[in-house]
């Protein structure tokens, strides 16, 4: 099996597994830590597309570079903020 060749289409698969774990554990059951992990995979995804060269970007680029980048960063930063500040239940 030939993986991809791209820097960034390496890149845009590990965040879509990082997401898939963060998933898989938001639904067994430690949702904050899924749910950091998904933002965590945003904001690493974000300084990825900032700083990968434009000819190795593959998948990870969608957009423009300042969308993709402001994009990503907003909701990384939103889901870990909001993971952290939802109270937990009692009980």
């Amino acid at each position: 099996m030939i993986g991809p060749r791209s820097r960034g289409s390496q890149l845009y698969l590990l965040h879509l597994l990082a997401v898939l774990v963060g998933l898989v554990l938001v639904v067994a059951g430690p949702w904050r830590v899924g749910i950091i992990l998904i933002g965590v995979a945003f904001v690493v995804g974000a300084v990825a597309r900032s700083f990968v060269p434009i000819s190795h970007t593959g998948m990870l680029r969608v957009r423009g570079k300042a969308f993709d980048v402001f994009w990503m960063t907003t909701l990384g930063v939103a889901l870990v903020v909001l993971a952290i500040v939802i109270p937990g239940q009692s009980g």
